[in-house]
């Protein structure tokens, strides 16, 4: 394989760095990264990830991540690679695994629960409304409305637009953006960053090197690759579709109204599919044509 590191947005991937009791460290870096502080997560002690209804025929769910830290609190850690109509959803309906477990059977349960975070790492941006475009995390309770205040302290989720992180290394300030550049550059990196010499970045790039693998491991990771390629494959396929019927409307239109007014059109839907897609606007620049602000300014 071409890369020196391996991709963290593949199942194998990410489950390698973040998932596994042996590199519990690296996973308790990163939430305490997140939390700036407000958490101070000392260990972590993974959960069984495929989560059952209520009943035999009800739904279940399997998380990539699910743990729980010194204090009782859940987390559910997932890596999003494909836009879904309906992720908010999938994501509070995966909040409620934690939540019913908690539930005590006989005896007087007072209802008590402890906390609840449900992390989002997304390679799409599904922020709504182009006022979001430059916030890359977004941090979710439940509020009082007319107050603004937080109403409820004990579910939270987190939705972390990997895309929209754009620092270079010598811009990396907290930990939290060196585990940000990670996630996005890790597998496009042939050697360590000069910006990343905490220990914890010693044991990642340590279980993040291909070259380390056994026979087994290589070919679950040349699996899962091929899998996240198949996923981005279906995206751009997804992308040049949307460009053509643009295109197509636009001619359409330039014939009654001018050529370069359809042209114009033509990029302006072409653009408005692709933010509807999640796609970041550096690459809606590159398949519209358009200028980032003429990009921002469509409605």
């Amino acid at each position: 394989m071409a890369e020196k590191y391996i991709n963290p947005h593949t199942d194998f991937g990410f489950k390698r760095l973040f998932g596994s009791e042996f590199n519990k460290e690296l996973l308790i870096s990163f939430l305490n990264a997140m939390f700036h502080g407000e958490q101070n997560v000392q260990d972590v002690t993974y959960l069984n990830s495929e989560q059952l209804g209520d009943r035999v025929d009800a739904r279940r769910a399997i998380f990539d991540v699910y743990c729980e830290n010194d204090k009782g609190e859940k987390f559910i850690v997932e890596m999003q690679n494909v836009y879904q109509e309906f992720f908010k959803d999938r994501t509070i309906y995966y909040s409620t695994f934690p939540i019913r477990e908690q539930a005590q059977r006989g005896g007087d349960w007072d209802f008590h629960l402890n906390p609840v975070y449900t992390i989002g790492l997304l390679n799409f941006n599904f922020a709504d409304g182009l006022e979001n475009a430059k916030r890359w995390h977004h941090e979710v309770k439940l509020m009082e409305v007319d107050t603004h205040e937080v109403f409820y302290d004990k579910l939270t989720y987190i939705y972390v637009e990997i895309p929209k992180f754009d620092k270079k290394e010598s811009e990396l300030e907290s930990m939290y953006d060196k585990w940000m550049y990670v996630l996005k550059n890790l597998s496009n990196l042939m050697q360590r960053p000069a910006a990343l010499q905490e220990r914890v970045f010693t044991r990642l790039f340590e279980q993040a090197e291909i070259s380390k693998f056994d026979k087994q491991e290589l070919k679950l990771y040349e699996d899962s690759v091929n899998a996240y390629r198949d996923i981005v494959n279906a995206i751009r396929t997804a992308e040049k579709k949307k460009y053509a019927e643009g295109r197509a409307e636009g001619r359409a239109e330039g014939r009654a109204e001018g050529r370069a007014e359809g042209e114009k059109k033509a990029k302006e839907k072409i653009a408005a599919n692709l933010l509807a897609l999640g796609v970041p606007i550096e690459t809606i620049m590159q398949a519209s044509g358009l200028s980032e602000e003429e990009i921002k300014n469509i409605q």
